[in-house]
């Protein structure tokens, strides 16, 4: 009858154990559950102070309908701003980059036009380098890439020095493929010399802006300068992607939240960010626009002029691509 008894006790006294160490495991889970709610949302709000929707709307003019960012094929123009002699207002486009991404490939084409490239800027009824569209507003420089490749530009981002800057560092810097030994002055001052040696390097945020703004040393000069923009948004996506800065999402999302504009939604951006989670530059084709640079005889001011036969293949390229049709009307 004891030994019944005791059997009972021990069972009872198990069970409580158990039940003690499922419900401390609950509330484990039940505070990480809190924690990564909270971080979402964190998230989610730092996200969400980047949007700036277009005066023209959700989609271009050239579409007929809105498409979806991560489910259909799309395009993003790149603006890296340069404002620091404004007082951090208005500013110039120092950089230009065009990206479409196609979600059923997987793949994304990257397209950087040189700053000095001659163009139609509809806004201003004539032509001159592409970077003073920028003087209207960035709606003046979508438009005009838009006329000058053919293509409807769905998304846009642009991205100040100091933004860039401080995005690089909080994902913990870039590695890249020094192509030659060089220099280059910072942005701010008083300016500093940056050196830069041939071989693999670790750029932290000043480096990496001074190693994709130098083109007066490149001995390919604007297309030297263009190949390490690429270089460098390649290598932030390898970077973004690893396990330590999906940790931290919360954080590289309030810097790009301070200094960072884009009408990409923050639900659209978390979602391709999940489907695509495996997405390198191993997925990224790099496009060249060629053409050749040289002072206007009549105004002495130096232009970049695109071969004709390059940028019909290149908007063949990008058009393929979004899987885009140009109307005939």
């Amino acid at each position: 009858m004891e030994q019944t008894r005791s059997s009972k006790n021990q069972r009872y006294k198990k069970k409580k154990v158990w039940k003690k160490i499922i419900l401390f495991f609950m509330l484990i889970l039940l505070a990480v559950g809190l924690y990564a709610g909270y971080m979402f949302y964190q998230t989610l709000q730092a996200a969400n102070d980047t949007y700036s929707e277009l005066n023209r709307g959700e989609k271009s003019d050239l579409r007929d309908e809105a498409v979806k960012f991560g489910k259909e094929p799309v395009s993003i123009l790149l603006l890296g701003v340069e404002d620091y002699a404004t007082g951090g207002s208005g500013g110039r486009s120092d950089t230009i980059m065009v990206a479409t991404f196609n979600p059923d490939l997987g793949t994304m084409k990257l397209l950087s036009i040189p700053r000095d490239t001659k163009v139609y800027i509809p806004s201003q009824d004539k032509k001159d380098k592409i970077n003073h569209s920028f003087n209207n507003g960035k709606e003046s420089t979508i438009e005009t890439v838009e006329d000058f490749l053919d293509i409807p530009i769905d998304y846009y981002a642009t991205v100040n020095f100091e933004g860039f800057k401080a995005i690089v560092d909080e994902i913990g810097g870039v590695d890249v493929e020094v192509p030659f030994d060089f220099w280059e002055y910072t942005d701010g001052w008083p300016q500093e010399k940056i050196y830069f040696t041939e071989g693999l390097s670790h750029l932290n945020g000043e480096e990496a802006l001074a190693y994709a703004r130098m083109r007066k040393r490149d001995p390919n000069g604007d297309f030297g300068r263009n190949d390490r923009q690429k270089q460098i948004i390649s290598a932030m996506i390898d970077s973004i992607v690893t396990p330590k800065n999906l940790l931290k999402i919360d954080n590289i999302a309030k810097t790009a939240s301070e200094n960072v504009e884009t009408n990409i939604k923050a639900s659209e951006g978390i979602s391709f960010a999940t489907k695509f989670k495996s997405f390198t530059s191993d997925n990224i084709t790099n496009l060249t626009l060629e053409g050749e640079g040289g002072n206007d005889p009549s105004s002495g001011i130096y232009y970049y002029t695109p071969d004709e036969e390059s940028l019909e293949e290149i908007k063949a390229e990008l058009q393929n691509h979004l899987e885009y049709k140009v109307s005939k009307e």
